[in-house]
């Protein structure tokens, strides 16, 4: 199919197609003439998942950092699972203490080795940003959150796919980057129905 064609399939337009070709996102059609391009499905299901980063609030370079996964998968789903997380976690640069996040890491089973760095860096400053606004998650909170999230983790590597590495790399890739928002709007739908159960039940 010609680029206008692969917009009507995709619902991408035209100049934003050229633009994540120009950023080598989208990878180039077989050419068919000097200035011509031929497309096919590949492109249409990679323009599904830059669209659908995209609109999870990804950036251009987490992006490019996940198509980079997508495109030469680590062979260690250990590996895997640490470059998908990358590819979606932001950097978090200056120093920062880590003991809390490391005693939270260990409360749910693990420890600094079973982590990539990046990650519990992430875990540290989402701390100081809450000591920074002086709120303390209370501790029974703190409680579910460890309890219920290792159970998620837990649900979702279980739930790879092992027909195929693509469609285990698809998977850890786009569930990181995409599930995310659903499981915060997820949160504050259960926070709406626990005080709807509560207060219903007072009134």
């Amino acid at each position: 199919m010609r680029i206008s064609e692969l917009s009507a399939e995709s619902g991408v337009p035209v100049a934003t197609i050229k633009y994540y070709l120009r950023e080598r996102l989208l990878p180039e059609g077989e050419r068919t003439s000097p200035t011509q391009a031929s497309y096919g499905i590949p492109h249409v299901q990679r323009l599904g998942v830059i669209r659908a980063l995209v609109d999870a609030g990804v950036g251009i370079a987490g992006v490019r950092k996940v198509i980079g996964v997508l495109e030469e998968p680590p062979e260690n789903p250990y590996d895997l699972l640490g470059a998908a997380n990358a590819a979606v976690t932001p950097v978090v640069d200056g120093d920062l203490d880590l003991s809390a996040a490391t005693a939270l890491l260990e409360r749910m089973g693990g420890s600094p080795l079973d982590c990539f760095p990046d990650q519990l860096r992430a875990v540290a400053h989402a701390l100081a940003t809450l000591d920074r606004a002086g709120f303390t998650v209370p501790p029974s909170v703190m409680d579910a959150y460890l309890v219920h999230l290792g159970a998620i983790g837990d649900a979702e590597l279980a739930a790879t796919p092992e027909t195929s590495m693509d469609d285990a790399v698809r998977y850890v890739v786009l569930g990181t980057a995409l599930v995310e928002p659903l499981v915060l709007a997820l949160r504050r739908v259960a926070e709406q129905v626990a005080a709807s159960r509560r207060f219903s039940a007072r009134g």
